[in-house]
């Protein structure tokens, strides 16, 4: 039995740090570079990715995939974190750029991505459409509650545009893939087989690709720097949050499937783009990046220890 959850919790797990290691391999040999990176994350997150969630959304009914207790359960846990996090960061952050860079690097998930991943190798890509619904419920949360942690600590409570913030969510091409789905799973509408297979080709692209630009992403120059708050954010984000979120998942009565797509998106390394949004917004982003590292290495042991645990207690 222990044995036979190990494996499992293996073979789901690392087939996705193989090609983030590949993606390491093939910067260092410089066959990928920056600008690799850079137009690789523009064409997931504008093509690959809305193809995906468009693929799998418009194939399922929408009524026997989005349950109002998991919406509720996925929010208030996003943040009762949230909040966490800034307490946390009252008390070990003494600079306004590295508490944004902090909270955020405690509470962002890369569940579009690692988490997709990771849901598809554990459940098979039935199990996507469900993934789908979940991502279409943390974007707008993530994207608004990432604005607020780097401006409010910058002192700069009066910058915060929230028409812009609804703007930017609402033109999200990944929240447009979502609506655009929504008439095809509602109505049961089929798609005809040549729309159907182009998607299919684009939405293939989406993990490799992205995966493989994590992996070239990832810089070790700086690791040394930001120590206690890069393991305190880890700590957050690996360890506390997937206790906390799983735990009221289980008392709220999830099991199998629907719990495991909650423990993959609460228990995600931190997402690449809180250091692009930590960057861009005059946050400490050495921080940001630091955390998104560590995160992502000891993800592959917090990931597949949290999988053996609920497979041994028959949760997962």
């Amino acid at each position: 039995m222990l044995v036979s959850n190990l494996i499992f919790a293996g073979n789901v797990v690392a087939p996705v740090f193989i090609i983030i290691f590949l993606g390491i391999i093939l910067r260092r040999r410089g066959i990928v570079n920056e600008q690799f990176n850079t137009l690789t994350s523009k064409v997931v997150f504008n093509v690959a990715l809305p193809a995906m969630i468009f693929k799998e959304l418009s194939s399922f009914p929408l009524n026997e995939i989005l349950h109002p207790s998991q919406v509720l359960l996925v929010v208030i846990s996003l943040l009762v974190m949230f909040l966490f996090s800034w307490i946390v960061s009252a008390w070990l952050c003494h600079d306004g750029r590295d508490r944004g860079a902090f909270i955020q690097g405690s509470f962002r998930g890369n569940f579009a991505i690692l988490g997709f991943a990771l849901v598809r190798n554990a459940y098979g890509e039935e199990a996507l459409g469900g993934a789908a619904i979940v991502l279409a419920i943390i974007m707008p949360i993530y994207n608004i509650l990432s604005v607020i942690a780097l401006t409010v600590p910058l002192q700069q409570e009066k910058q915060i545009e929230f028409v812009r913030i609804l703007k930017t969510v609402a033109t999200n091409p990944l929240i447009l893939a979502l609506l655009c789905a929504l008439p095809f799973s509602l109505f049961d509408i089929p798609l005809h087989p040549i729309f159907s297979q182009s998607i299919q080709y684009l939405a293939a692209l989406t993990l490799p690709l992205a995966l493989i630009s994590l992996g070239s992403s990832l810089s070790f120059h700086s690791i040394r720097q930001d120590r206690k708050l890069t393991i305190a954010a880890t700590i957050i984000k690996l360890v506390i949050m997937p206790c906390v979120g799983v735990a009221a998942a289980v008392l709220a009565g999830f099991r199998g499937q629907e719990l495991g797509i909650l423990f993959f998106m609460f228990a995600a390394p931190t997402a690449i783009a809180s250091y692009i949004m930590a960057e861009v917004m005059g946050s400490n982003g050495r921080l940001a990046g630091n955390i998104v590292l560590v995160s992502t290495i000891a993800s592959l042991f917090t990931l597949s220890l949290g999988i053996f645990l609920l497979r041994l207690f028959n949760y997962f």
